[in-house]
């Protein structure tokens, strides 16, 4: 029988057999090539899960039909997966060749949207171009990705000059700043916040001396103060973001739902389907507040598990990028981990009350193929790159099985 002096020790080496294990199982060369497919895979579920429930009674006003709204964003995500797939089958050198064309092609579809007749309007945002009928894209979206591709084969090129200030800064601010000029005239600030957050980060992962980096965050910084004094809605919503329970029926209208969705959820929530602020008091419940509705109807609990994916994504991505020796897979994976934690935060902050609302989407969870479809090819990029980890080719090859195992080896012997 175990005395009682002898528990402590047996407790110490059950927790050094788990902390062994749980290290065996993270040196595995395979280990982010599984974590992102399997936080991936869980997000979009949940989100299809999520999206039905949050869109069912808008989708019934507008449509006549509960799961009209679900069922696009399945075709996005059935779209968007053989996207993954593809960009998942790629090597560096083929990003490397599509950055210019990407960045290019970005730029381009922004500037479409200034001409009367393919711009769109969309709640005070001139951000989506008509492509004819029922069609839309949001081209900024897809210009989020461009941008981590073209600035990542930028510095990969220039490795060896980093050391120098101005190859930090040209031509990777100027034209970084075109674009971000570009969805500003859009009206659209969250988009662009997200998009100087992917442009600062970028100068940091390079390892930009400190005042440097620094005077880029102050420089920012300004830009974003001047254009939020310059439209009266924009500081509308930054007054209603420090005391949104001074106007709940106006501009507060948005905060004071969200919060109450939340603080109706506890621990376990009120249960799939039972939203109460989806019937019409939460404005884009199934878009940029879609986890208000996961709080109110999984509770604290559910919300707690959607930060822990994007928090293992956002960790897998990093493991990747520090495990990689090429520069350019260095970069473009710390580029996609800046730029989806950046709008995980911007959109979370919103909702909880930490930030003001700026109208953006959860990355994987929230409605919407044209944030849904660069998230996925993002993502295929990151599977790409963690197949080229130390020991991660020669683990896929002895994972790897005869399809028809049963059919003799055409070296093998015929008899006659």
């Amino acid at each position: 029988m175990t005395s009682i002096a002898d528990q402590p020790e047996g407790r110490k080496n059950s927790e050094r057999a788990w902390v062994a294990a749980i290290r065996d199982v993270l040196d595995r060369p395979l280990t982010s090539y599984h974590i992102v497919l399997g936080a991936t895979g869980l997000l979009l579920v949940l989100g299809l899960m999520m999206v039905l429930s949050a869109s069912s009674v808008l989708s019934l006003r507008v449509n006549g039909n509960s799961y009209t709204i679900f069922v696009r964003q399945l075709i996005w995500v059935v779209v968007g997966l053989p996207m993954a797939y593809v960009a998942s089958r790629m090597t560096p050198r083929h990003f490397r060749m599509l950055a210019y064309v990407a960045l290019l092609g970005s730029i381009f579809l922004l500037v479409l949207t200034y001409i009367p007749g393919l711009g769109v309007g969309v709640n005070g945002n001139t951000n989506w171009l008509n492509l004819g009928g029922p069609l839309q894209i949001q081209p900024s979206e897809f210009a989020k990705l461009a941008m981590v591709m073209w600035c990542a084969d930028l510095y990969a090129r220039k490795e060896k000059l980093l050391t120098q200030w101005k190859h930090l800064l040209v031509p990777m601010v100027p034209v970084c700043g075109l674009v971000i000029a570009l969805v500003v005239g859009q009206h659209d600030l969250g988009t662009a916040l997200v998009l100087m957050a992917v442009m600062i980060g970028m100068i940091w992962i390079v390892g930009a001396p400190t005042r440097l980096f620094v005077a880029t965050i102050v420089v920012v910084g300004a830009v974003a103060t001047y254009f939020v004094n310059a439209e009266k809605y924009r500081m509308q919503r930054v007054t209603s973001f420090l005391d949104p329970f001074s106007d709940p029926m106006g501009v507060g209208w948005q905060a004071y739902h969200s919060f109450y969705a939340l603080s109706t959820g506890g621990w376990w929530g009120v249960g799939i389907g039972n939203s109460r602020q989806k019937w019409s008091n939460l404005p884009e419940a199934h878009t940029d507040f879609i986890f208000s509705v996961i709080g109110e109807e999984l509770g604290l609990v559910g919300s707690l598990t959607v930060l822990a994916l994007f928090l293992t994504l956002a960790y897998a991505g990093v493991r990747i990028a520090t495990r990689n020796t090429e520069p350019f897979v260095r970069y473009a994976a710390a580029g996609i981990t800046i730029w989806i934690m950046a709008q995980t935060l911007v959109n979370l902050g919103a909702v909880i009350g930490l930030l003001p609302i700026v109208g953006i989407p959860l990355p994987l969870l929230s409605y919407g193929g044209s944030a849904l479809l660069p998230t996925l090819i993002a993502i295929g990029m990151l599977l790409s790159f963690a197949k080229a980890e130390p020991g991660a080719q020669a683990a896929l090859k002895e994972t790897r099985r005869p399809r028809f195992g049963w059919l003799p080896s055409r070296r093998t012997p015929q008899h006659k």
